[in-house]
């Protein structure tokens, strides 16, 4: 088991706000060497805390300005259901995520469109055509206020990492 400790906590945060940061801004960031900033992000990487490297896109621009939040309800929650229903879910490309919640529903997705009738077409794909949806609602989101995938890092507790 291994402790992330404040130069981890440094790293993380400023990798995540930008994937593309220099080793040497890494270190002046953390406070560390060069040398040490690069064996801890490594090492962080193999441990899964940093998962991937991705690029955030506008959407907009490439023509999926509508986004949507629909909760799922499952007609039969057995497991192998809700694992079909959630691997339909990832397969689509307009599902940007897909959260299994507790509560009324049993999943909540976040999807995007180019408009209303491609989202009716991506509703008749993963919702109307799956037997074992009982029922969904959406709704349409009206403006962004903060989209985020950022952890906070900086704050104690101090987490720790389990090797294996």
């Amino acid at each position: 088991m291994r402790e992330i400790d404040q130069i981890d906590r440094a790293i993380l945060a400023a990798v995540q706000r930008d994937s593309t940061i220099t080793v040497s801004a890494l270190a002046e960031a953390a406070n560390t060497s060069v040398a040490t900033v690069q064996r801890r992000l490594a090492r962080l990487k193999a441990d899964g805390v940093v998962q991937r490297e991705v690029a955030i896109l506008d959407r907009k621009k490439l023509g999926q300005g509508m986004t949507f939040i629909v909760m799922v309800e499952l007609e039969r929650e057995r497991v192998d259901q809700i694992d079909a229903f959630a691997r339909r879910a990832n397969a689509e490309p307009q599902v940007q995520q897909c959260y299994y919640v507790t509560g009324e529903a049993d999943f909540c997705l976040i999807c995007t469109a180019s408009d209303m009738d491609d989202f009716e077409s991506l509703t008749r794909r993963i919702l109307f055509d799956e037997p074992n949806v009982r029922k969904f609602r959406t709704s349409v989101v009206m403006g962004v206020r903060k989209a985020t995938l950022e952890i906070p890092v900086s704050a104690p507790p101090l987490a720790t990492v389990h090797d294996g």
